[in-house]
């Protein structure tokens, strides 16, 4: 299946479920990007960029106070965006070590109330969702059926 109608058919699905979470999963050049613009546009839903809105904000708050802030802080940006869908692009900034958060329970938390659909630079291999790899610092793995909807973007639509 082509990859917008398998979005389009995932935020109606998502739609009905308690969490209103659709993750594109992709890594680095697979187009989670420009698929994000095409949704935008078709759905007229803001797109924001994680990592902008949240890195200028929380400037002005003192880094001892940064890991507490956030949750609120990324609250506040989404409800800011008055949509009952929002795309958000350029999430790495969630999983920084030190600003101490599960990026995917912030995200779950955050998509209640709305269809939030989230880039997830990543891969799925066996049975989890990871994002980065092993070696890498910010790394982070969680079972599969504990993430909702997902769309591997690092696959081929044939495979």
């Amino acid at each position: 299946m082509e990859t917008q109608e398998q979005i389009r058919r995932s935020i109606e699905d998502a739609r009905h479920l308690y969490q209103k979470l659709i993750l594109l999963v992709g890594e680095s050049g697979s187009g989670k990007t420009e698929i994000l613009k095409k949704i935008s546009s078709e759905f007229a839903a803001p797109m924001i960029n994680v990592n902008l809105e949240i890195s200028s904000r929380l400037l002005d708050v003192p880094v001892e106070k940064r890991a507490s802030t956030l949750s609120r802080m990324f609250s506040s940006l989404l409800k800011d965006a008055g949509d009952d869908m929002v795309l958000l692009d350029n999430t790495e900034i969630l999983f920084d070590k030190s600003l101490q958060q599960n990026p995917l329970s912030l995200l779950q938390n955050n998509a209640k109330n709305r269809v939030v659909i989230a880039a997830w630079n990543g891969v799925i291999e066996n049975g989890r969702l990871m994002y980065a790899r092993p070696e890498h610092h910010e790394f982070r793995a969680y079972p599969i059926e504990e993430t909702g909807i997902t769309i591997d973007l690092n696959t081929s639509p044939d495979e």
